[in-house]
């Protein structure tokens, strides 16, 4: 079971000023926190990474692939995520932590032995049933941890998990994906662990599947330890006296509470319309590479992590160590940091996915994967900054329903089924009379007219490169909805009422 809680003051520390457990206890916690997160981008993402070779072991077009990196996850994902908030409203945050890191992991793994598009698609439902469980409850531990002041610093490093996990995926899924099945199998058995397999045929297992497997099972690890390490504060250490010891609110009463707040209602549409493009533009961005630069999928997933992966993240921490900073001067930054980096990315995103040389791409698409993140850290800010501990995690719960239905729900499948009807609309105009149907027969055939398969090679990847040009241009629209939510930012907040009263 997991540790008590420890008492409200910690070695002469109080909440007035620090925040629950010691310095070093609350840097580890939070880092445990990163991990799960990471973990749990990891195996929302990887699927994303795969694209191409799924796609391609079950003959499937890009808007398949959106309804697996969409919809699958996201429905039950959404769904669950208020009423396991309103578990970690009463009950062990860390326990619902630990177990929902348990059943994702294990659920991703699965995916590696589905048989069938329709068992792949039902095992992606098994790992949003599990990710229900994380970002409620640890944004509102987070917040028993760490003062207001403190706060969007602490919760720009849990969004770290964002680029991380992506990052890592790629890097990770990658590799793996780009290995046969005997050369993995090989390396299993130089590490001793080729009996745990019996006889199993490794020339038949395709790369993505082994990389499911990879990924997944050491997730199981990972909740053991968190379950063990990570203590319970006491709810609503940080927040001021007067709310203190306050009778629990219910769903009605958070609900009632958000809709007044019309900060909140902005960074929400924000927030959503942002994933929207993003989960939209990331689901297909591998395979942007590969199909435009001539890239492997070992190669593109590497540029992918490591480059942009490690832009995003500088991207995420940043806009929150900004806002912390900045806000003491500029109070209203929690809105505007964010609404300037959107703004500012879609030309650059524009300039990097229309540019024919890959070396002219990158510099652009780098700074826009920073500067595009600064709207994370202060959507968690903003959820759990404008209501009190007895309804935080609610909070949080509904702002991430509203944003994954609409945003990861609908953003990887709208692309797909845009990707689709251009590839199509491009086959249409190209002189060889081209349609998917026939694409997908010259790509089976051992002898295809070379001129035909390339035709089918540039309407695919045009079709995917206009879909994310014209879904860039949507970061702009999301800019407007934070800048709008200056307006009331400060009367919303509660930590700033308590500070300058009206």
């Amino acid at each position: 079971m997991a540790h008590p809680a420890m008492p409200a003051a910690v070695a002469g520390v109080t909440a007035a000023n620090e925040g629950f457990g010691t310095p070093g206890y609350r840097a580890y916690v939070l880092g445990a926190l990163l991990v799960v997160y990471i973990f749990n981008f990891i195996d929302r993402t990887i699927v994303n990474i795969l694209t191409e070779p799924i796609k391609l072991s079950f003959g499937l077009e890009d808007w398949q692939m959106g309804l697996l990196g969409g919809p699958a996850f996201a429905v039950l994902y959404t769904f669950l995520g208020i009423p396991i908030a309103r578990l970690a409203e009463r009950y062990n945050r860390v326990l619902i932590i630990a177990a929902a890191v348990a059943v994702w992991s294990l659920f991703t793994a699965l995916c590696g032995f589905a048989a069938s598009f329709l068992a792949l698609f039902l095992f992606r439902v098994g790992v949003s049933i599990g990710e229900a469980g994380c970002t409620p409850p640890a944004q509102s531990l987070i917040a028993d941890y760490f003062v207001p002041a403190r706060r969007a610093t602490a919760v720009s490093v849990y969004a770290l998990g964002v680029p991380l996990g992506g990052m890592l995926a790629s890097i990770f899924g990658g590799q793996l994906a780009g290995l046969d099945g005997a050369a993995f199998g090989a390396w299993i058995g130089s590490i001793g662990l080729g009996g745990l397999f019996g006889d199993l045929d490794w020339s038949q297992v395709e790369g993505w599947r082994v990389a499911f497997v990879v990924v997944g099972l050491p997730g199981v690890i990972l909740s053991l330890i968190v379950w063990r390490s990570v203590r319970e504060p006491p709810r609503g250490y940080t927040d001021p006296a007067a709310l203190q010891g306050l009778e629990r609110a219910s769903f009605t009463d958070a609900l009632r509470v958000l809709i007044k707040k019309p900060a909140y209602r902005h960074v929400v549409i924000g927030a959503t319309i942002a994933s929207f493009v993003g989960y939209g533009i990331g689901q297909f961005t591998t395979s942007f590479l590969i199909r435009s630069h001539s890239l492997t999928i070992a190669q593109a997933s590497l540029l992918f992590g490591i480059i942009l992966g490690v832009m995003a993240g500088l991207g995420v921490f940043s806009s929150g160590w900004l806002a912390d900073r900045l806000s003491k001067r500029y109070p209203r930054a929690l809105s505007w940091l964010p609404a300037v980096g959107m703004g500012l990315s879609v030309p650059l995103y524009v300039f990097g996915f229309m540019a024919e040389s890959l070396w002219w791409a990158m510099p652009p698409l780098m700074i826009a994967a920073m500067i595009h993140y600064f709207y994370l850290g202060p959507m968690y800010a903003v959820s759990g900054g404008v209501v009190d501990s007895r309804m935080r995690a609610t909070a949080v719960a509904i702002t991430l329903f509203v944003v994954n239905l609409l945003g990861y729900g609908l953003g990887p499948l709208v692309i797909g089924i845009l990707s689709t009807a251009l590839k199509s609309l491009f086959l249409v105009q190209a002189e060889a009379g081209l349609t998917l149907e026939m694409c997908k027969t010259l790509a089976g055939m051992a002898q295809a007219d070379p001129a035909r398969l390339a035709a089918c090679a540039s309407a695919d990847a045009d079709g995917l490169r206009w879909s994310i040009v014209i879904f860039a241009f949507g970061y702009g629209w999301a800019a407007l909805h934070y800048l709008l939510a200056g307006r009331t930012l400060l009367s919303d907040m509660v930590a700033y009422q308590e500070v300058k009263p009206a």
